[in-house]
């Protein structure tokens, strides 16, 4: 039963937009109550968020706010919280190399991810959706382009010819659903703010050649139900 629809409302927070949520199996004492729609949430066994989320090809992004639902638990509870979105990588690196000299490039992206109930983290703390490290390395003697004998005595040396580095490059895409569950243990009465924070970190080295990296995060969903355990 659908016990209140929640206003849906757009948060743009670093590039992210999100819509929606809805609050389902509320107090049975009351089944007629949807909730005060301006005073505050019904007593509801679980609630959900779903929508689409914009954040493409960050190269680094501050902790912040992707999804948001509340609860109204009538007495203490444990809170299981599934996050679920769709998490991108690209990683690029190119190398040049020439006389035999090795050439490195490195690129790494992560997303990780943390949620937050009543502004306290829950169990169990910050998780890695995806991350890659990419690393590409050559050594290469060089393309031969023309010689000159520039000295004049009929030999030509390697030194006397002209060389272009010959070049590796390696491009990799990721895109994957992943999703994890937090638990929050022993929450008390009243209402609660489930919110999931995401943080995008990449890091680029290379010498003669070249990297990039970049993180991306598409649509997404959160469920929250309220459990008691047996302890």
């Amino acid at each position: 039963m659908i016990r209140r629809n929640v206003t849906a409302a757009a948060v743009y927070l670093a590039s992210v937009a999100f819509l929606g949520g809805c609050v389902v199996g509320g107090d049975e004492t009351d089944p007629g109550d949807f909730g005060d729609l301006e005073g505050g949430l019904a007593s509801a066994k679980a609630t959900y968020w779903t929508g689409d989320v914009a954040i493409l090809n960050q190269t680094q992004l501050n902790w912040s706010k992707i999804m948001e639902a509340k609860l109204k638990t009538s007495e203490q509870k444990d809170l299981f919280i599934n996050a679920a979105f769709v998490c991108g990588l690209i990683t690029e690196t190119t190398v040049k190399s020439q006389g035999g000299t090795k050439d490195t490039s490195t690129a790494e992206a992560a997303v990780v991810t943390k949620v937050l109930v009543d502004g306290k983290e829950a169990d169990p703390g910050t998780v890695t959706y995806c991350k890659r490290t990419q690393t590409l390395s050559a050594t290469l003697s060089g393309i031969m382009q023309k010689c000159t004998d520039t000295n004049g005595d009929g030999t030509i040396l390697a030194s006397e010819c002209q060389w272009t580095p010959e070049e590796i490059s390696l491009m990799l895409s990721t895109t994957s659903a992943n999703a994890f569950t937090w638990v929050s243990k022993d929450v008390g009465s009243g209402e609660h703010t489930i919110q999931v924070f995401t943080k995008i970190d990449t890091s680029t080295s290379s010498q003669l050649g070249s990297a990039t990296a970049y993180g991306s995060i598409g649509k997404g969903t959160l469920t929250v139900t309220e459990q008691r355990l047996v302890k």
